[in-house]
């Protein structure tokens, strides 16, 4: 089968040969394990049962990710490891099941999710993405999805064509984000963890606090209270400079956040998740070390 998940549209045949996602048709998978630097509503007390998949749909220049995204990092798991993974992530306290990355998996994601909720998975799953979706891809991830974790990374075609070679990003995105709002609804909590709903990220790129802005206010005017926004100022430099955009080569500075986070005040934003000062001093980024990937008997 030639894939057409995401809007790339490579049309390659995975089994033979890996598209832009540098992603085969089997699972590959970093990192299974508990993780608490999402959202309080996601990660709480216990922590957010994440999977983190190999490959990406994106190319993403200041990628903190990379060695993952690319594909170069992974084991292959069958649809029963991948189920099993989600049981144990639950079985350890998980609040709910992370995909981190799912898009190119969707087919698989699908039928590995919905195999674990006839087995009695009765915790929340969460699809974490970069936004950038397919119709096909979101079809498949939406029928089993009851949280939906997407980045907003770009209101310019100019800046998603610069930074991710990917200018009808900004269209995409919004496309996506009227049909996981659509379908999923307005927030549910139990308590203080989210059950059903819509968060949406915008990670604040240096030099970038204009374009950051318009999409807090296209996303809260076309959507209020219905998306929960998270304003982050957790961008990191890679740590080799991009000689392309030397502009993004240093951190966001708090001049620049408190600009976003005032001008969402400005809007009437009562509610949205912001970061202190000195996050992109922290590691957010786990150890892609194969952490709870395999069964246990081969550990």
């Amino acid at each position: 089968m030639l894939c057409d998940l995401c809007p790339r549209g490579c049309k390659v045949d995975r089994e033979i040969v890996s598209g832009f996602c540098n992603s085969p048709e089997h699972v590959r998978v970093a990192r299974a394990a508990l993780h608490f630097w999402e959202e309080p509503c996601i990660s709480g007390e216990s922590g957010s049962g994440t999977i983190f998949f190999s490959g990406c749909t994106m190319r993403c220049v200041f990628c903190q990710n990379k060695e993952i995204s690319t594909g170069e990092a992974g084991l292959v798991v069958s649809d029963e490891r991948l189920v099993e993974i989600m049981f144990e992530l639950a079985e350890s306290g998980a609040n709910n099941i992370n995909m981190v990355t799912p898009d190119h998996y969707a087919y698989k994601i699908n039928r590995a999710v919905k195999k674990a909720k006839e087995k009695g998975l009765a915790i929340p799953i969460v699809m974490n993405t970069g936004g950038y979706l397919g119709e096909k891809s979101y079809a498949l991830l939406s029928e089993v999805a009851d949280i939906w974790l997407t980045d907003y990374k770009y209101f310019s075609p100019l800046l998603a064509l610069s930074y991710s070679s990917a200018p009808e990003y900004p269209d995409i995105v919004a496309k996506m984000l009227h049909k996981m709002v659509e379908d999923t609804g307005e927030p549910k909590y139990d308590g203080d963890l989210l059950k059903k709903g819509v968060i949406v990220r915008i990670l604040l790129l240096p030099g970038c606090v204009s374009d950051a802005q318009k999409i807090v206010d296209y996303v809260y005017k076309t959507y209020g209270e219905k998306v929960i926004l998270s304003l982050m100022n957790q961008y990191t430099p890679p740590s080799e400079p991009i000689e392309r955009f030397p502009e993004l080569n240093r951190k966001v500075t708090k001049e620049e956040y408190d600009k976003l986070v005032d001008y969402a005040i400005s809007l009437g934003v009562e509610e949205a998740y912001i970061q202190e000062d000195g996050t992109a001093e922290e590691s957010f980024i786990p150890a892609f070390d194969y952490t709870g990937v395999l069964p246990k008997r081969e550990r």
